[in-house]
């Protein structure tokens, strides 16, 4: 139970400090809004991306049980795979493809070790 529990909170830890790192840079960082021309987004995107993914974070750390968490989970994934599909289609160079599937699986640890966690509990 021990280890479980240190995997689930190094893995979203991990995560989470991440997106808050993430979205803190889509908001600040100027070579981060040029990225995002360059993968043909539009800037509202980018601003709506670093809030949600900042929301998500928060979301993941605290202690809360349902649906609200299993929704950012979701997100996650699904910005996580977007990400690796936007960046293998502008062309982009293989370090900056895999960032987002190293993330993915640590989503995955994150959240399976989660789901352990939550079934122990009951």
């Amino acid at each position: 139970m021990r280890t479980l529990k240190i995997t689930y909170w190094i893995s979203t830890a991990l995560v989470a400090l991440m997106m808050i790192f993430s979205g803190y840079s889509y908001l600040t960082n100027e070579t981060i809004k040029q990225a995002f021309h360059h993968l043909g987004f539009p800037d509202y995107f980018r601003i709506e991306l670093a809030i949600a993914k900042i929301i998500g974070a928060v979301i993941l750390l605290i202690p809360i049980k349902g649906k609200l968490k299993e929704w950012a989970y979701a997100g996650f994934a699904i910005t996580f795979v977007s990400a690796f599909i936007a960046h293998t289609a502008s062309g982009d160079p293989i370090n900056n493809r895999i960032g987002p599937v190293v993330f993915l699986i640590v989503l995955f640890l994150s959240y399976f070790t989660n789901q352990k966690r939550q079934a122990d509990i009951s």
